[in-house]
């Protein structure tokens, strides 16, 4: 018996601009949490902190949070603060975040979700330059919602 899912959880903090998801992944302790606080701080709007439901709905994968997460964001040195919240975002993207970053890396990066290529880039959400890259990396993708 081939049993498709249809969703799944995602360790990841998820945020979105224009109705396009990004979804930032990293161990515990690697900045995801903090680097969508620097993108919100852009613009972007929060979908979830920590974890994400991914749900495949035709063509798209789509992001929102578990129930008991909605509008919270964890601020290392605050607490859990209220923010405003998107959801059911079409993802756009994934940022893997690490410290090992190759100069000029392949274009073609991507990760399966539920079966779906998702374009993926590599950040070092320590650097002050990290939300830059995502927002650029965004614009480049050329993917609307």
């Amino acid at each position: 018996m081939n049993i498709r899912l249809s969703s799944e959880t995602l360790h990841a903090s998820t945020v979105a601009l224009d109705g396009r998801a990004v979804l930032i992944t990293g161990p515990s302790g690697s900045g995801k949490s903090d680097l969508a606080l620097r993108l919100i701080d852009r613009g972007f709007t929060l979908v979830s902190d920590d974890q994400t439901m991914i749900r495949k709905q035709g063509e798209r994968l789509l992001a929102s949070a578990p129930p008991s997460i909605v509008g919270k964001l964890e601020i290392r040195g605050i607490g859990i603060v209220e923010v405003p919240t998107a959801t059911d975002v079409p993802v756009a993207m994934m940022v893997e975040l690490t410290s090992e970053l190759q100069r000029l890396p392949d274009d073609s990066q991507s990760r399966s979700i539920l079966g779906m290529s998702v374009p993926l880039i590599s950040v070092d959400a320590m650097t002050a330059s990290a939300a830059a890259k995502v927002f650029l990396a965004l614009d480049r993708s050329g993917t609307r919602s």
